[in-house]
């Protein structure tokens, strides 16, 4: 049973930076392709970027260059990095994987969803607020 923890929300000022962290327990990332989605009241959760097992990163707004998904080398927390916060950027941020604890692969994440869907495993969301 896998369970993934986000961490390192908060309220910051817009010009700031921020990472967030997926911690997972009881599996790692290890062959998982990892998807980060953000969430605002009264709309689904949408794609921000995502980062598949061999490493490749890929981002909704390809030409966003405040955005970065990383790991650290024990696989076990994957990070995102939003540099140059905007107001806009608030939202909660939630972490999903697939490939991981049984979670079967999709051939690619859903730009919409509703958060905590079934298809992944689902963080519980950090809430960044730029202002």
């Amino acid at each position: 049973h896998v369970q993934l923890v986000e961490s390192g929300g908060g309220a910051v000022q817009a010009g700031e930076s921020l990472t967030i962290s997926c911690a997972a327990s009881g599996a790692t990332f290890e062959g998982a392709d990892i998807a980060w989605y953000r969430h605002n009241p009264g709309t689904e959760c949408d794609l921000v970027g995502t980062q598949s097992r061999d490493g490749r990163t890929e981002f909704v707004d390809s030409g966003n260059a405040r955005l970065s998904i990383s790991q650290n080398s024990a696989k076990s927390t994957v990070f995102l990095r939003l540099d140059n916060l905007e107001p806009e950027d608030t939202a909660k941020y939630y972490c999903a994987a697939t490939r991981i604890a049984g979670f079967p692969a999709v051939s690619r994440f859903p730009r919409e969803t509703v958060c905590q869907t079934n298809f992944a495993a689902w963080g519980q969301g950090t809430q960044v607020t730029v202002s």
